[in-house]
């Protein structure tokens, strides 16, 4: 039957909006309207008829039943949807799923704001400035289906009907997509001869929420005769899902003090079911608190939002007169709106009092007392103190200060981490003999600054009394290190010096005397009595004990006490260099080849142990030559060296060459020496000085004195 036209008709009452159309003349099993929109009351009232539901399997409507999705409400056979009891919040929508022998449909009524409304309906019926839009024809009416969840055996259930307005003789309906052919396979499925569509399971919206099929008409050879066209099936949210907090471990943190209605966190939970729904419309609760002190009642949990606060006044928020500073609360997320049906989960939240720096460190007592020997440094007095504040905090720490009575910074006072306690040291030694008491005036503070209405008074400060005791010390040397200057050599028995050595202990009567305590070289002695330090050795500058021209020595001071205390001197004598070293040559030993060009055999250079001007410059001269010819001669380079050359070829042998090397002192030190030269045979730059004659000039002059005596015989 072709449909001839469309009638769009707004009713308008504080309660209802209908949308009501004109369908095909062919009875189409189900909800004769299938959504509605209301606009909401300020309460539904007991027994209030909310709207009429027209149901029709088009077979009598035998054994029908209708299910709301809010207990709050029923339909009655005829129809009429009423409220069981006063109701005020209800949500966004409300579902009917009627059902009866032949059939089953949903139908669902939306709330709207007051100011939902205007939008709401242009938005529905497309408002265009007419009243209506044609309707077109189609050969296939395939209306959406819904379908609730979880719906029990037996299967399959018949869930719609696709309609083909040209009859179903001699076709077929054939139905496609992710549910029938593709995966999840064979959840629906289509009757080929009359287009009854079935579901064959249970069905999860948390799954699949939605299923897009396509549905064509085809003739009996499975070539398409109409369509294809979509089909709709959505998935009716049941309440199948609780509340559930993700998002854990939910701690929070509030200062003590804080203010009522300061927000110390916010819980969120998670409903899996359809969020536009009641099924997923989350209130919150707090279930329990512990611990239950001072106030059962210590924090409040916004129902919608989730946010915590502090719900008593500031004086009962003090962390210090608490039970305990950390609060657990069980908070319960209930779903439909917090209503008794709704399913519940629960977390824990953690609440921390954080402590504020509300009370100021105080001393235990007002004086302490310390005792401390003279000449000792360290630890003397360890000061206590209290404080309510947390210990974990710089509201609790401890800083301690010397305000007076410490004028030549001879005492510090350090915090002890563990203890809190304030460590007054010594730094300095004290002298008993200038000051036997001293009086300090010691203040503690917090790290962390006090709250603006809180001070320091005065149990923040102490005094501590020290006494120093009197002990036996030892002499000491004036000036210590000693210095004196003398030149190295002087005849034994000189004096070096007379050392001087005073006894601190001025209110005692003590005699001082003295011995030598490290020589290392053995040259010096002390007088006992006196302190005059002599000489028992030549001092020599050139001495390893002797270091950068100083020789050390310490020397003892003992004095009479009973134990008798000791003090150490020390003593540094500067020598002065004289000329008593002779200069040294090097190297002593040279070789040189046969047949060599380069005749330049070896540089020789001096050293002296002395300083200048008994070193340097040095005078290099060569022995007289015996022989009718001179061999070689030498030549200066600079103040320190001298070159050796031959003056021709020489045959391989060996040659002594005596050379002299004179110094610049005064009187000059001269000092000769033998070089050795080694006249080999080069071959192939390989140099060979074995099996080398007898000394030349050893035999030269061995035969000269021979012919010398030879000669003097006869004469």
């Amino acid at each position: 039957v072709d449909v001839k036209s469309l009638f769009l008709f707004f009713f308008f009452s504080p309660q209802v909006l209908l949308l009501a159309c004109a369908e095909d003349l062919e009875c189409v099993p189900g909800f004769q309207q299938k959504v509605f929109y209301i606009e909401k009351p300020f309460e539904f009232t007991e027994d209030q008829l909310v709207l009429n539901l027209k149901f029709d399997d088009c077979k009598g409507n035998n054994k029908l039943n209708f299910e709301v999705s809010n207990p709050d409400f029923t339909v009655e056979l005829d129809g009429n949807l009423v409220a069981l009891k006063n109701v005020s919040e209800v949500g966004r929508a409300l579902f009917v799923h009627a059902r009866s022998e032949h059939a089953e449909d949903m139908a669902e009524i939306f709330i709207l704001e007051a100011n939902e409304k205007r939008g709401a309906l242009k938005e529905i019926l497309k408002l265009e400035g007419n009243l209506g839009i044609p309707r077109q024809k189609r050969a296939i009416l395939a209306t959406p289906i819904l379908i609730p969840e979880n719906q029990r055996p037996p299967f399959p259930r018949l869930v719609g009907k696709v309609i083909r307005s040209e009859g179903t003789e001699g076709v077929k309906f054939r139905l496609s997509g992710k549910g029938v052919d593709q995966d999840p396979k064979g959840v629906f499925r289509i009757n080929e001869m009359n287009g009854d569509v079935s579901v064959t399971r249970t069905l999860d919206r948390e799954a699949i929420a939605n299923y897009e099929l396509e549905v064509e008409v085809v003739d009996m050879n499975g070539k398409t005769i109409d369509g294809p066209v979509r089909l709709d099936i959505s998935v009716i949210d049941q309440n199948d899902n609780r509340p559930m907090f993700k998002e854990g471990p939910y701690v929070g943190h509030v200062m003590e003090g804080s203010a009522t209605g300061t927000t110390v966190m916010r819980m969120t939970a998670f409903d899996a079911d359809d969020a536009s729904t009641d099924n997923a419309l989350l209130r919150y609760n707090i279930l329990k608190q512990t611990p239950t002190k001072p106030s059962p009642n210590m924090f409040y949990i916004d129902p919608e939002k989730g946010d915590i606060v502090t719900v008593v006044s500031p004086a009962l928020l003090d962390r210090e007169t608490m039970e305990s500073p950390k609060y657990e609360l069980v908070i319960e997320a209930k779903d439909m709106g917090g209503m008794d049906v709704g399913l519940t989960g629960t977390a824990t939240a953690t609440i921390l009092i954080d402590d504020k720096n509300d009370h100021a460190p105080e001393f235990t007592k007002k004086e302490f007392q310390a005792t401390v020997k003279e000449g000792v440094t360290g630890v003397i007095v360890n000061l206590t103190v209290g404080d309510r504040d947390d210990p974990a905090t710089g509201a609790w720490r401890a800083v301690y200060s010397i305000i007076n009575g410490n004028p030549g910074q001879s005492f510090e006072i350090h915090t002890n981490p563990q203890t809190n306690e304030g460590m007054l040291s010594v730094v300095k030694p004290l002298d008993y003999e200038i000051s036997a008491f001293h009086t300090l005036l010691i203040k503690v503070e917090n790290e962390d600054p006090l709250i603006p209405d809180i001070a320091y008074g005065p149990s923040s400060t102490a005094t501590v009394q020290i006494t120093v005791e009197d002990v036996n010390e030892g002499p000491v040397f004036h000036p210590n290190p000693m210095t004196v200057t003398k030149q190295e050599n002087i005849p034994v028995g000189s004096v070096v010096l007379t050392v001087n050595a005073t006894d601190p202990d001025t209110l005692q009567h003590q005699t001082i005397r003295y011995s030598v305590y490290k020589d290392p070289a053995g040259w010096l002695e002390i007088n006992p009595t006196n302190g005059t330090v002599g000489t028992t050795a030549v001092l020599d500058r050139e001495s390893p004990f002797v270091q950068n021209n100083i020789y050390t020595a310490l020397f003892l001071a003992i004095d009479s006490g009973n134990p008798p205390a000791t003090g150490t001197g020390t003593l540094h004598i500067t020598l002065e260099d004289v000329n008593d070293n002779v200069p040294s040559l090097y190297p002593t030993l040279a070789k040189v080849c046969d047949d060599a060009k380069d005749l330049r055999v070896v540089v020789l250079g001096a050293s002296d142990k002395d300083l200048h001007p008994n070193t340097d410059p040095f005078k290099f001269e060569l022995s007289k030559q015996s022989g009718p010819e001179k061999l070689w001669r030498i030549n200066r380079l600079n103040n320190t060296h001298a070159q050796v050359i031959l003056l021709q070829n020489l045959k391989k042998a060996n040659y002594n060459i005596p050379i002299s090397v004179t110094d610049s002192g005064k009187p000059p030190l001269t000092n000769t020496t033998e070089l050795r030269l080694q006249v080999c045979t080069c071959k192939k730059s390989k140099m060979d000085c074995s099996a080398t004659d007898a000394l030349h000039i050893s035999l030269t002059l061995i035969l000269l004195s021979l012919l010398s005596l030879f000669c003097k015989s006869f004469a």
